[in-house]
């Protein structure tokens, strides 16, 4: 099936800044009705009058998805204003790069409550709005970290391998109701993710900057939509990664187990 977004409502988490603004501008491009929603009200609505001054139907709606009384208040509002959803976009998230032992439980549970819960529960209130929507979809941005857990992202993997295992769940589950499930998984991506790291404690060279820009990002989830591809994964660092876990997972254990003590030896 060839999904097209023109007139489509879509509702996209996280789209004050990132990935999700720039989905939200390609989707506005393409004709889609738009449901911005992040914490930050000023750069959601900033983002909701640009798109709007080129002509798209795009509404902020300020919110902490992490917050029951804030999540059933924004689904009030976007059921007056949309009346129904086509398509959720869970891309909201958050993460920490340290080792475990430097953590703290404080960190799981914020990384599982905005990674894993939150969506969670946006699915759950959705699907009401979405059953009676046309080509109706719950879009889950993870990342390569829920198909293959990475050292130093511990926390981040765990709530991310969550999602997946939630996704591919509801794959089946939602078939009743006529409504697709995809997943995207993506690598390295130069946005403000890594200003709001719980902790950033790792060691390792990340390579950031040799990332993906969300500009390409963007795209690729949109692809995604539009082809109704049930897995994406985005970025050469993710492909090579995944590819190489595939084949040789064993190998991939003991590169990243030598690589920590490397970074770790006493000095």
């Amino acid at each position: 099936m060839k999904r097209n977004v023109k007139g489509k409502r879509i509702l996209i988490t996280g789209a004050s800044r990132g990935m999700g603004a720039e989905l939200a501008r390609l989707c506005a491009k393409a004709g889609a009705r738009l449901a911005l929603v992040a914490r930050s009200k000023i750069e959601l609505e900033k983002l909701a009058s640009e798109l709007t001054a080129l002509g798209a139907d795009a509404k902020a709606f300020p919110a902490d998805i992490t917050c029951n009384i804030e999540r059933d208040n924004l689904f009030r509002q976007i059921k007056d204003h949309f009346h129904e959803l086509d398509i959720l976009v869970n891309n909201a998230g958050s993460g920490s790069w340290n080792h475990f032992v430097d953590g703290n439980e404080e960190i799981v549970r914020q990384l599982m409550e905005i990674n894993f819960f939150a969506p969670a529960e946006m699915i759950r209130q959705s699907i009401p709005l979405l059953e009676n929507g046309d080509q109706p979809a719950i879009v889950n941005i993870a990342s390569m970290t829920g198909r293959r857990a990475m050292p130093s992202w511990t926390e981040y993997s765990a709530s991310k391998h969550a999602l997946v295992g939630l996704t591919e769940a509801l794959r089946g589950e939602m078939a009743r109701f006529d409504i697709d499930v995809l997943l995207v998984l993506p690598g390295l991506t130069i946005t403000p993710f890594w200003e709001n790291l719980a902790l950033k404690t790792g060691r390792a060279n990340l390579g950031i900057e040799k990332g993906m820009t969300p500009q390409v990002a963007a795209n690729g989830i949109l692809n995604a939509i539009l082809s109704n591809k049930t897995e994406t994964v985005l970025g050469w660092d993710a492909h090579w990664m995944l590819r190489l876990d595939k084949f040789f997972p064993k190998l991939v254990n003991w590169l990243l187990a030598r690589r920590v003590k490397q970074l770790y030896a006493t000095r």
